[in-house]
């Protein structure tokens, strides 16, 4: 069975870094298409990163673009998502996701995916 493990949150303060990880166990990570969305308490899950298969495309969400990177290195089954300059508007438990179909289109939507992580909380101090 097919599972998806994140890491690499944690609290810090305001500018700060983070990378977090998540690993595909049971399953090829290089079939699939992967997103990272976050959820705020009281907020509605919110799409952070999309990469491709092979790492081709990316697209952002707009709060996160030029400070966010996401990656992705198939050999190891991990997706990465660096987050840089980190404001208190970013807390929240981030999750990866692989989306359920081939196609690329609407990436920035939650009802795409079909497999979740359990999610790593990210707490930015002011």
């Amino acid at each position: 069975q097919v599972r998806l493990v994140e890491s690499g949150g944690g609290l810090v303060q305001a500018g700060d870094s983070l990378r977090l990880s998540c690993v595909v166990f049971g399953g090829s990570l290089s079939d699939v298409y992967m997103g990272w969305f976050r959820q705020a308490p009281g907020k509605e899950r919110e799409f952070v990163a999309f990469i491709s298969r092979t790492a081709m495309t990316e697209y952002y969400g707009d709060a996160v673009k030029g400070r966010f990177t996401i990656s992705r290195d198939n050999a190891e089954n991990t997706v990465y998502l660096q987050l840089n300059s980190l404001k208190p508007e970013d807390t929240a438990v981030y999750s990866c996701a692989t989306k359920a179909s081939d196609y690329i289109g609407r990436y920035y939507d939650r009802n795409e995916y079909d497999l979740w992580g359990q999610g790593t909380q990210v707490t930015v101090s002011s």
